[in-house]
């Protein structure tokens, strides 16, 4: 049987009881709210990038549109299409600054589904050989190594560096 480890806060977050006073955190960040932390690394016509708050692992990067929608069902064609280039931007920039081994890349929909935020937003989370997996991490022990506010400007900084490499082919 593993030990319980939280992230600092979460748990209140969860609960509701940290949580900034907003309708919505995701929406919040759209419009630049200094009501919440934003971690943004990068922004489309149509989305956002931000590093998740309580990662699972450095990188943890959330893509959410910049519109309030609460199922990726809502997606209207030119959002699909976006978010797959983002997708892929987002997977070469954490594999610039990481090297992980793998990734998951997925969306929590529904309380039932493990969304804390009722905005729909992609997790894209890097994975290493020899880690934990999700169901060991939500019943066991997980040690995150890095801040989030350190991966904030690596990430912001291997962005502009992958966009611009990307624009020149």
């Amino acid at each position: 049987m593993y030990d319980n480890l939280f992230i600092p806060n979460k748990m209140d977050y969860v609960r509701g009881y940290r949580r900034p006073d907003v309708n919505c955190i995701l929406c919040a960040i759209v419009e630049g709210s200094d009501k919440v932390e934003r971690l943004e690394v990068y922004r489309s016509e149509l989305f956002v990038i931000a590093l998740n708050i309580y990662p699972y692992s450095p990188g943890h990067l959330m893509i959410f549109p910049k519109r309030h929608i609460t199922d990726p069902r809502e997606f209207n064609n030119g959002e699909v299409i976006d978010l797959h280039r983002l997708q892929s931007l987002c997977l070469n920039v954490l594999d610039s600054i990481y090297s992980p081994h793998g990734f998951n890349v997925g969306y929590n929909i529904g309380k039932a589904g493990g969304a804390s935020i009722a905005h729909t937003h992609l997790h894209i989370v890097p994975r290493y050989k020899k880690e934990l997996g999700f169901i060991d991490i939500l019943g066991g022990t997980k040690i995150i190594v890095e801040d989030p506010n350190v991966s904030l400007e690596r990430v912001r900084e291997a962005f502009a560096r992958v966009r611009s490499i990307s624009s020149d082919q």
